[in-house]
């Protein structure tokens, strides 16, 4: 069995599209069509249907999906081990939004240059999420928010930025009281499923302050937006730049002492791929 046709198969499923799976793979649509009519042929059964503009796994595709990734999972484990002394194959990498657009682009561009026979597969999620992908082998590493529990022993971590928390304000909002102002105008909550969130849902109960919520939002960028539409303050971590552009707001310091939101690198210590791993940490402590 070529594993190219199970390399397109898993791509397509994952991505649900036949043309971004072609794009992934630098192949035209209907080239990549023919693997799966190839791969269909060869397991004798029909792996891939449409539903509407998606394209998904029937029940015989779905049967045999996680088997596929295990295998092409492997195929790059052993691609990396007999290519150790270089640095190439394909790191997989998670990262939050905030970080997928401040971080990372910069890092990236410079190890595309250094490093031109590394691939970087790029899965954007939550902090949750890439936490337990990372956990689970299914990333080699992850840029999150730091967790606030011990790491398993598999594990490890370094921290790249530290995030104070401020309150964020219209210009039109008069006064420096951080307290006063999150606690009199309405709220823009981010969102408590969010790590970040957590922490600075910590950081109201700690200081006794009962806003009153308007919203409760996951993106950074869609608060500040709507901050900017003067529909509230909110509490956020002051993230990595760069932030949506045209806004007239305001940061607020907070005048209790509390901990910062980290951002940084999860990563196993088991992986395949660690030698790509370090790469990445050396070229981040460089800057």
């Amino acid at each position: 069995m070529d594993t190219q046709f199970l390399e397109s198969f898993v791509i397509v499923v994952e991505q649900g599209s036949v043309a971004e799976a072609a794009r992934r793979l630098n192949l035209t649509a209907a080239a990549v069509t023919q693997r799966l009519r190839a791969l269909e042929r060869e397991v004798g059964a029909v792996l891939i249907t449409r539903a509407g503009r998606t394209m998904r796994a029937t029940e015989a595709g779905a049967a045999i999906l996680p088997q596929a990734q295990m295998l092409l999972r492997a195929l790059r484990d052993l691609r990396a081990q007999a290519n150790e002394k270089s640095f190439s194959g394909e790191l997989r990498l998670g990262a939050v939004a905030s970080a997928l657009t401040g971080l990372l682009p910069p890092l990236l561009a410079n190890m595309a240059i250094k490093y031109p026979a590394l691939t970087l597969r790029i899965d954007p999620g939550t902090s949750t999420e890439l936490y337990a992908k990372v956990a689970d082998g299914d990333l080699d590493a992850a840029v999150i928010v730091a967790p606030r529990f011990a790491l398993p022993k598999n594990c490890d971590w370094r921290t790249w930025r530290e995030e104070k928390l401020i309150v964020l304000a219209h210009r039109v909002v008069e006064g420096d009281d951080a307290h006063a102002i999150v606690q009199n105008e309405p709220f823009i909550r981010y969102d408590r499923k969010q790590w970040g969130g957590r922490l600075a849902d910590d950081y109201l109960q700690r200081a006794g302050i009962q806003p009153a919520d308007r919203y409760e939002l996951d993106s950074l960028d869609a608060i500040a937006v709507l901050v900017d539409r003067a529909l509230g303050v909110s509490l956020v971590p002051d993230w990595a730049p760069p932030w949506p552009e045209g806004l007239t707001l305001r940061k607020i310091g907070l005048p209790m002492a509390f901990e910062s939101r980290r951002i940084g690198l999860l990563w196993r210590r088991d992986s395949a791929r660690l030698r790509l791993v370090q790469a990445l940490l050396s070229e981040a402590e460089s800057k």
